[in-house]
């Protein structure tokens, strides 16, 4: 840490080609971002704690999905906001690592719940009549609570590896938010020993994850296309697909940088800053909707509420 002590502030770059024209317009649109985000997951949760027949396993995974989506974006979105309303893109030293620990626990996060997800639909399409014997809620807390502990456990070894970089400037990182992948450049020591072991856990958590949420999918479509009629296959389909693209806005753009970053890949930098932020906040307003509002338990709960709310005003 002694080569660390002289490093009092990282600051963000950003987009590195936009015009100074355009930082009000990129501040609203974050700001439309995270709020339609905080609502949309801040809902998602309250009616999951309040409503009592939404109190299963599959509902409860997509509660603690909401939650880990509503913190990344808290701890990230606020910052690019100020940065382009206010110019105000610096960030402590301990201030960047800290908001690093987050962005990789809390993205790890997402990846193991998305795989429990599709397990869990696997399962209850596949044994709907001993789905509640399979999936007990003590399993499901259980499973929940392991992913959550696994995925602070990978964030706290990559922030301690990272630590142990020294870093001599410029400080300035083209990004919007900490990460492993942006702070590697500052470095002024070989980064290759701790970029491989990096690359090793983030590639173990993301594609074992998508790879059994791929084959749950499959194993859903080939068994519920023996068992319904077209009409109803063709909307199952539909689900599964919306579903899907959804799961792959997450993985295979995230796992393409990785690779990226690795193989020394030259990018442009506002192609770079634009990726990251489609395949960390886009996959964040969609949750909600993919999962949720197209949900008919839900959509039925969310309306009875809304026509008491305009009865009680009338």
């Amino acid at each position: 840490m002694a080569n660390q002590s002289q490093v009092t502030e990282f600051a963000f770059i950003g987009f590195p080609g936009l015009q100074e024209q355009f930082h009000l317009l990129v501040s609203f649109v974050m700001f439309l971002v995270y709020i339609s985000a905080l609502i949309a997951n801040g809902t998602v949760i309250g009616l999951i704690v309040v409503k009592e027949q939404l109190h299963q396993p599959m509902y409860f995974f997509i509660g603690n999905l909401a939650l880990s989506d509503l913190l990344f974006d808290t701890m990230t979105l606020p910052k690019i906001i100020a940065k382009y309303w206010f110019g105000d893109g610096k960030i402590s030293f301990s201030g960047c690592f800290f908001q690093m620990f987050f962005v990789h626990f809390l993205g790890s996060v997402d990846s193991f719940l998305l795989m429990l997800m599709a397990t869990d639909r696997y399962v209850a399409i596949r044994k709907p009549l001993q789905y509640f014997t399979i999936v007990t809620s003590g399993l499901t807390i259980f499973s929940c609570c392991f992913f959550w502990v696994l995925a602070v456990v990978i964030g706290l070894i990559i922030i301690l590896w990272i630590l142990e970089l020294s870093f001599c400037g410029p400080y300035k990182m083209i990004s919007l938010f900490c990460s492993s992948s942006a702070i590697f450049p500052l470095a002024c020591t070989d980064v290759t020993t701790v970029r491989q072991k990096i690359l090793i856990i983030a590639l173990n958590v993301h594609l074992v994850p998508m790879g059994l949420i791929i084959l749950s999918y499959i194993l859903i479509i080939v068994t519920v296309h023996t068992m319904l009629h077209s009409d109803n296959w063709q909307k199952l389909f539909y689900t599964c697909t919306t579903q899907l693209i959804v799961i792959s806005m997450y993985y295979i753009p995230r796992v393409f940088v990785y690779l990226a970053n690795y193989l020394r890949l030259i990018l442009n930098a506002d192609i770079n800053v634009l990726i990251l932020c489609l395949y960390t906040f886009l996959p964040h307003l969609a949750n909600p909707i993919i999962y949720c509002l197209r949900n008919k338990e839900i959509r039925s709960i969310i309306e009875n509420e809304f026509k008491r709310k305009i009865g009680i005003i009338t």
